[in-house]
């Protein structure tokens, strides 16, 4: 799969578990190991992939530890939108 349907296929399935608080965590889980950046990516589009990762790594953290997660979904959705537009 391209960077650019990786991030589609995130910015997807965020913007579903958002919607979806119970099956959240599962989802986030399952994002974890798409958010994999292809080598030789220029520098830009790899700190983009690894705000990704880290911003999913936040939410799922959260729901994990039964913490308030609802700020959290905004940046991760806005850190997924800036990767999608760099890979396109």
């Amino acid at each position: 799969m391209t960077d650019s349907k990786t991030a589609a296929t995130i910015l997807e399935a965020l913007k579903a578990a958002e919607r979806e608080p119970p099956a959240a965590l599962p989802i986030l889980n399952g994002l974890v190991g798409l958010v994999q950046g292809d080598p030789g990516q220029p520098l830009e589009v790899e700190e983009a992939r690894s705000a990704v990762f880290m911003a999913i790594c936040e939410v799922a953290k959260a729901l994990h530890r039964g913490q308030p997660a609802a700020h959290l979904w905004a940046p991760a959705i806005a850190a997924t939108e800036k990767w999608k537009t760099l890979v396109r």
